[in-house]
């Protein structure tokens, strides 16, 4: 007799996944980063030699097998010549030709990203915009041509609105986004050649509307409620949008697949109501889909969530896993045919992981999470965290940190995302026909986003909200085996009652208890950069749980977890070494709870608003402000301190130098248990030299690179001071090139240890057994 019938029959509908698509997915992927990773003959030559193979040996495969295999190499190389031919095409442009010269051109653009402030510098305003050039003149010659850019300009280009035709003129450099052609800096008023197309108009309607539905609200629910329904973010506090990241909220700030599931499955159960059924449905999601994207922009990032929210929406209806898996993988490679750069970015990786973590993750966990709690909770506990146990090491990578409150936070959050935003969507609906109706669904909608307001401030106070995790291979190696094991291991514990609650009971411990870093604070520590972005916060170690602060950060959160990972509880003074806002605005972390508290600044009050804003926080915290007095020498606890600059009088403005602020730093000799520091805040070339011509023969153990590195340095100063140790204070991937090379290379050059926040976290200078040493928290 045969084998019995039953086993070779395929498995159940929906139990196992097919893999083909997926892995189709995963060579265009490849393909993406070859293409812009790796020198093209090398992948030319590899994929020759695969096709040689796939022709000789694949003729003893099974049909299957042989077309899998070719369609994996036929996805790689498509994608791959994509990648490749968008470099040759953009190095071969003849804007990116002009921005190689950095010349001076007139383009005619179409602008098609909303205008977006953001500060230029030493408190100059300005604004970003991208845009599609489509004519461009330099050198005396003129090109049509269709190339991407990037626009920095003055506060003129507020006004302009997406779909506009304009035509400006300014300075053109390299950009160094994928898919970008050039930069564009200009600082003259742009000429409004053509005004947006009609559906451009509509989604403005529908936008406008949106706001006005929640003007009446208070300031982060009125900015909340469109970042909700439309990603439409850019009224929200800096402080709300922290509290987020905190606590693993921040896919709710930006349009997601999430969003589109929700407006789009809102769509189509009105339509059902309507009595659409058939065919027709599908024609009222795929004009939902458009609406939504049209209103929420046809940026890159929203036709990613267009395409994640659709695999979403197919994973909802019946043999949800397999067409979901499906989709899925087709998604990606379409987005990846369209625009290969996609595989390059953080954003498409997190929402590429996140979906497949809720289709292969989430059904497992929510049936057995139905043994004991309802069909919704199963879901609303499932759902969450199988998308954040496939993102976490990601995360991790990206941002060395871990948040343990992601779950319970997302958990909470949950029920009131769905009604915000459809009630959002209502309210913008509504107030197109009828005002007082939009502002009623937009009232209901507010009351929803406050309690995801009231979840992510008390998330991210709570002492396990985001801990530091290595980014190095073996930490996140580590990781992922645990994310791994926590996935597979996580449905058989919660399928009963008891280990299920067992386990809750141990989350909530450990996001109320905060684990200790391992190895941190060193011990014999005496100084400490902490890694707050792109920024300052320097620590200096005067006693038990005491340490004076010098400089702030520019974010109250990073430099407050900085300083509760330090043990730091008193802070009995602070030296904020000029007014820019990344060195003083994480002022209120640092007062808060560690008084009392002296601040000491620089006698220049420039930024004035910066100035202005460190008394009045000061003021609320009970802490007296001084100017630092020239020449002064001072003990707090363990740490003696002395001001070397500014020198009396008002400050000097040096040859080539734009700011004034940054050579009237405040200027300290520190010294912690006979180690001598040098933090010279961002003082310039021209003030080095004015320090050195000063303090001749000045010599120290650790330096403060100045100005987070820049190029515009004092080298012979600085290599001069015959310091071991360099400690730069940088932002990763920031837009400014720092740490400069010729700075590095130049400390390195001269004996120094150079460590760098953005590359190794948090930083620390020990004394052990009278030496000097280093100890990274990465």
């Amino acid at each position: 007799m045969g084998p019995p019938e039953e086993s070779t029959r395929s498995p159940p509908s929906g139990l196992l996944p097919d893999l083909r698509v997926p892995l189709l997915a995963l060579a265009a992927w490849a393909g993406g980063l070859a293409g812009y990773l790796l020198p093209a003959p090398g992948v030319l030559a590899g994929a020759v030699a695969a096709g040689l193979v796939l022709l000789g040996r694949g003729r003893r495969w099974r049909a299957g097998r042989r077309w899998t295999a070719t369609g994996l190499l036929l996805a790689f190389l498509a994608v791959w010549v994509g990648a490749v031919a968008r470099q040759s095409q953009a190095e071969q442009s003849p804007l990116g030709v002009l921005a190689d010269e950095g010349a001076a051109v007139t383009v005619v653009l179409t602008v098609t990203t909303d205008p977006r402030a953001f500060d230029g510098g030493h408190g100059t305003p300005g604004v970003l915009a991208r845009g599609t050039v489509t004519e461009v003149t330099g050198r005396g010659e003129t090109h049509r041509l269709r190339a991407a850019v990037l626009v920095l300009g003055g506060p003129e280009w507020a006004g302009v609105r997406l779909g506009s035709t304009v035509r400006a003129t300014g300075l053109v450099q390299p950009a160094d986004g994928e898919g970008l052609a050039a930069v564009l800096s200009t600082r003259t008023a742009p000429e409004v050649l053509a005004g947006p197309g009609l559906w451009w108009r509509a989604a403005d309607a529908v936008r406008d509307s949106l706001r006005d539905s929640v003007a009446h609200r208070p300031d982060d629910q009125r900015a909340l409620v469109p970042a909700l329904v439309a990603g439409d973010d850019g009224g929200l506090d800096p402080e709300v949008a922290e509290d987020f990241r905190r606590t693993g909220l921040t896919h709710l700030l930006a349009v997601s697949g999430t969003n589109l599931t929700l407006v789009v499955g809102f769509v189509l159960l009105l339509a059902r109501w309507l009595g659409v059924r058939g065919r027709w449905l599908v024609v009222v999601g795929a004009a939902g889909i458009a609406g939504f994207v049209l209103v929420a922009r046809t940026e890159p990032s929203v036709l990613r969530a267009a395409a994640m929210g659709t695999v979403g929406l197919l994973a909802l209806g019946r043999d949800g896993r397999r067409r979901g898996t499906r989709g899925l993988g087709v998604a990606v490679v379409g987005l990846l045919l369209v625009d290969p750069g996609l595989a390059l970015t953080a954003g498409f990786a997190l929402s590429v992981v996140a979906t497949a973590g809720i289709l292969l993750l989430a059904p497992g966990w929510r049936d057995a999470l139905r043994r004991w709690l309802p069909g919704w909770a199963a879901d609303a506990v499932a759902v969450p965290t199988a998308a954040q146990l496939a993102c976490t090491p990601l995360v991790a990578a990206l941002s060395g940190q871990v948040s343990l409150v992601a779950v319970v936070a997302n958990l909470l959050a949950a029920p009131a995302v769905a009604p915000a935003t459809v009630l959002g969507l209502a309210g913008a609906l509504l107030g197109l026909l009828w005002g007082p109706a939009g502002t009623v669904a937009g009232t209901l909608a507010s009351w929803c986003v406050a309690w995801i307001v009231l979840v992510a401030r008390v998330g991210a106070d709570l002492p396990g909200a985001a801990v530091g995790w290595g980014t190095g291979a073996l930490a996140l190696a580590l990781l992922t085996g645990l994310c791994l094991v926590v996935a597979l291991a996580g449905p058989f514990l919660v399928r009963r009652r008891s280990t299920g609650t067992a386990c809750a009971a141990l989350l909530v411990v450990v996001v109320l208890v905060r684990p200790p870093s391992p190895g941190w604070p060193p011990a014999g520590w005496v100084v400490a950069a902490c890694d707050v972005g792109q920024g300052d916060a320097l620590v200096l170690r005067a006693g038990p749980g005491s340490a004076v602060v010098v400089d702030a950060g520019p974010d109250p959160a990073a430099v407050d977890d900085c300083l509760h990972r330090l043990d730091v509880t008193e802070v009995p003074l602070v030296v904020l070494t000029h007014f820019h806002a990344d060195h003083v605005d994480g002022l209120p972390a640092v007062l808060s709870g560690r008084g009392p508290t002296e601040v000491d600044v620089t006698s220049l009050a420039d930024p004035v608003a910066g100035a202005q804003t460190v008394a009045e926080e000061a003021d609320e915290a009970g802490a007296a402000v001084r100017v630092a007095s020239y020449g002064e020498t001072r003990t707090v606890g363990d740490v003696t301190l002395q001001v070397l600059a500014p020198g009396p009088g008002p400050p000097r403005l040096w040859a080539g130098d734009d700011s004034a602020p940054n050579d009237a730093s405040v200027v300290l000799l520190a010294e912690v248990d006979g180690v001598r520091v040098l933090l010279p805040g961002d003082l310039e070339a021209g003030g080095q030299a004015a320090l050195a011509q000063a303090w001749p023969g000045l010599a120290v153990d650790v330096l403060k690179v100045p100005h987070h590195g820049s190029r515009y340095q004092d080298l012979p100063f600085l290599t001069g001071l015959g310091a071991p140790v360099a400690l730069v204070s940088v932002g990763a991937d920031n837009d400014y090139g720092h740490p400069a090379s010729s700075t590095v290379n130049a400390l390195e050059g001269a004996g120094a240890q150079v460590l760098r926040t953005d590359l190794d976290g948090d930083l620390a200078v020990v004394v052990d057994d009278g030496g000097l040493g280093t100890v990274t928290e990465r």
